[in-house]
């Protein structure tokens, strides 16, 4: 059955080539259409620096590999994981994350193996998995060639598409038309499916909710000789100071990226951030990133540069029950979107494509695939999308109450104060209690369903636990040594003088 389907898939990211691997191991010929160039020859810093990738607007913003796709990549493609490594990616196992106050409690556990990350950046991710799907015999990939439409037609009360309109911008803005069996797009947040099936009397319905934040990044190469800081210390390198997030990434061959997260409402330091010399001279303030940026231990690579327009985004393809769109699969970001600070999209972008590849290898029919798709998405991918929903809108709220000089966890009812209480008591077990931090760290690597860690009757008890020392004591967990918000602006006012 499979054998003979032909599948044209848009976008040679990382959703899009984990959905070509995943078809492909399927028995789907897949033919992949991709915009921009392919990577440059040559290492990982040449992908870094050189490679033009105009069709993903977050490449060279840090990225985290968790738990989830580093466990699918290791079930189905541990050849590929070679290469990473040998192209100098690390793996960081979960007994490794876990802080040496907590190593006397720790004793391994089933399940344990599935946390563990892969430190490397974005350009060597997709470097090494262009290069790996382009050796495979029943996977081609087509560059510089823009998908400016498509053909449909109507099946009953569907819409079915029956072609992509290629446009080759090199040869001339040739046109031609290309039909397949299947269509899939991995064209991520910059999808124009959507609008062209709307035109075409499809009923697309979307969600959107914008996170109303924007971040900048800066990479840097420890110097040569210097050693990694400590990840484990008092100041931890990723964070929270109250009205502005930070976080250091780690990537390979010495080089890692760190940002600044603020509300958009956050104009001075927003301002701010986008001087280099200023972006450092706020993160110097910042006790957990003085060991890595300091300029005896690492030289900036870039400078800063920031990405907006950060919005959760779910799209639905059946209205009542009944698909809007026959052979037509949407994975990754193109379907469902959150928040790149928490740093999940990759990891629903490989599940999302073997949930696509077990659908179309166990059903032919095409509403009962369209039925089926949509039921696991909602099923498995769901669940992570509402999780980041909540947490965008808490830090919505949060930022709100520090603009206004309030405090950010001040509760205006019962209700808020025990969810604001539960938080600080989960925080600080979390800290201090290896049963706390493992089911913590099954949510944050997406192994398990976002909480379903406090399921576990023990976990409750210890949070509650927690409950009863306060929320002053247990808060503290929670916000990162630093200064307050007008001490920052005062010391920015102060450089410029």
């Amino acid at each position: 059955m499979s054998a003979q389907q032909r599948v044209a898939l848009v976008g040679a990211g990382i959703a899009g080539m984990c959905s070509a691997l995943a078809l492909s191991r399927k028995g789907f010929s897949v033919d992949v259409f991709e915009r921009d160039i392919p990577p440059p020859d040559g290492g990982a810093d040449r992908a870094f620096f050189d490679w033009n990738r105009r069709g993903a607007a977050q490449f060279r913003h840090p990225h985290a590999f968790l738990g989830l796709m580093c466990s699918l990549l290791e079930e189905h493609y541990p050849d590929l994981l070679d290469d990473f490594f040998a192209a100098g990616a690390r793996k960081v196992s979960f007994d490794q994350m876990v802080p040496p106050h907590l190593q006397d409690q720790y004793r391994p556990e089933a399940g344990d193996e599935k946390m563990w990350v892969l430190m490397c950046r974005r350009a060597t991710m997709e470097t090494i998995f262009r290069r790996y799907v382009e050796k495979q015999d029943n996977i081609r990939i087509v560059n510089t060639t823009y998908v400016t439409g498509i053909q449909t037609e109507q099946r009953n009360d569907q819409v079915a598409i029956t072609g992509l309109e290629l446009t080759d911008r090199i040869a001339g803005n040739q046109k031609s038309i290309f039909q397949a069996d299947i269509y899939v797009d991995a064209t991520g947040r910059a999808s124009k499916f959507g609008q062209w099936l709307t035109a075409a009397g499809a009923v697309i319905e979307e969600e959107r909710e914008d996170a109303e934040i924007v971040y900048y990044t800066r990479h840097y190469q420890l110097k040569p000789g210097v050693d990694e800081p400590d990840r484990h210390k008092e100041d931890p390198s990723a964070g929270d100071v109250g009205y502005m997030k930070y976080g250091v990434f780690p990537g390979d061959s010495g080089h890692f990226a760190l940002i600044i997260c603020l509300p958009n409402a956050e104009t001075e330091l927003r301002e701010a951030v986008k001087d280099e010399d200023r972006f450092d001279a706020i993160c110097m303030q910042i006790p957990g990133l003085v060991p890595w940026i300091s300029k005896d231990r690492a030289e900036p690579t870039t400078p800063s540069f920031g990405i907006g327009e950060i919005h959760a985004v779910w799209r639905s393809f059946i209205k009542d029950d009944q698909p809007q769109v026959l052979n037509f699969f949407a994975v990754g970001d193109a379907s469902a979107r959150t928040n790149p600070l928490y740093g999940r999209g990759c990891s629903t972008g490989i599940l999302h494509a073997h949930i696509l590849a077990d659908t179309l290898s166990t059903r032919t029919d095409p509403i009962a695939r369209a039925v089926e798709f949509q039921k696991q998405t909602v099923e498995q991918i769901r669940p992570i999308y509402d999780a980041s929903l909540r947490e965008d809108k808490n830090g919505i709220r949060r930022a709100d109450v520090v603009m206004k000089g309030g405090e950010r966890d001040r509760a205006g009812s019962l209700k808020k104060w025990f969810g604001f209480a539960f938080g600080d008591a989960l925080a600080a077990a979390a800290r201090y209690e290896i049963h706390v931090f493992r089911g913590l760290m099954r949510t944050v690597n997406l192994v398990e369903k976002p909480g379903a860690f406090l399921e576990d009757s023990k976990i409750r008890r210890t949070v509650f636990r927690y409950m009863l020392k306060g929320r002053k004591k247990n808060g503290q967990a929670r916000v990162q040594r630093g200064p307050n918000r007008q001490e920052m602006l005062a010391s920015l006012l102060s450089d410029q003088e």
